[in-house]
């Protein structure tokens, strides 16, 4: 790490590296695998995670994991709001401290959720309008899609995620790594790459590369299925992702036949391979399917 991090983290009321160990060595705090914790200690990428995430004076924004607060600082700085989702004790204890110590004039504008984000079904104050979160791999489909679920007025969200699942959340239909996470998440949004961060901005530095995942909120397919009996389909498609649809919707359906049926009734062809489909093409199926 670079001198001019630690001095990026010095300037105004961000954490730089030094900042950051020495908060951690009070708190007794060891970065854990378990919970996928490493560290952002780099003032300029945070600061560039909330200039690609659009962030704008107005917004209520939601951040999964705050850590040790250095994304926090400089989202607090840039929006209206921010409340933070912290599961691990030790760390939602000491973040309101910071926040007022670090940005005492706009500590009233902080609020911390102690609890696991995938149970979280209600935040405090205002509707999010807008979620950006440092995410470990384990956990970042499951929770981007239960918060998406769960908080509809959330139109913009950036996450950082492995770079491997990040390629996965983007990818487009007859890309290889095309699958659940993909048409789930364009259920929701138009979901793009935006960008990718190197190892040496964390502490511990992880061994995976991690990549930015933009999501804008859109209206689902238009469809009389529920978004439960689409994703249904999703699952069953990609489970067996070598199998043709009629093959690996036969179970779905009741029968290899039955799954023809739906397919064609969907337009698509009974010997297609999920990988290939849109989840407009899904949510077809999904309408043609048993009921």
């Amino acid at each position: 790490m670079s001198d001019t991090a630690d001095t990026a983290g010095a300037e105004g009321h961000l954490l730089g590296p030094a900042d950051i160990r020495e908060l951690a060595a009070a708190l007794g705090v060891r970065p854990t695998k378990q919970r996928g914790q490493n560290f952002v200690i780099d003032a300029n990428t945070v600061r560039r995670i909330v200039r690609t995430a659009g962030v704008r004076p107005d917004d209520v924004v939601v951040e999964i994991g705050p850590g040790l607060g250095s994304l926090t600082l400089a989202l607090i700085e840039a929006a209206d709001r921010v409340i933070a989702v912290e599961i691990d004790d030790v760390l939602a204890a000491a973040l309101p401290a910071t926040v007022s110590a670090r940005l005492p004039d706009r500590a009233d504008r902080f609020a911390l959720v102690h609890s696991d984000a995938m149970r979280v079904t209600e935040l405090p104050g205002p509707a999010p309008t807008a979620m950006v979160a440092n995410l470990p791999y384990n956990v970042a489909v499951p929770v981007l899609l239960h918060m998406l679920a769960t908080f509809p007025t959330i139109e913009r969200t950036l996450v950082m995620v492995q770079a491997e699942v990040a390629d996965r959340l983007a990818a487009a239909p007859g890309n290889k790594v095309y699958g659940v996470p993909s048409v789930k998440a364009a259920w929701y949004a138009d979901v793009k790459r935006a960008g990718s961060i190197g190892r040496n901005v964390f502490w511990p530095a992880p061994n995976v590369d991690s990549g930015l995942v933009s999501l804008v909120r859109r209206d689902p397919p238009k469809t009389h299925a529920t978004r439960e009996q689409v994703f249904a389909v999703v699952d069953a498609a990609f489970a067996q992702r070598r199998k043709t649809l009629r093959s690996a919707l036969s179970r779905w359906a009741g029968s290899p036949a039955a799954a023809e049926e739906a397919l064609v009734a969907a337009g698509v062809s009974p010997q297609a391979r999920g990988e290939g489909l849109t989840v407009e093409d899904f949510a077809r199926i999904a309408e043609n399917g048993p009921h």
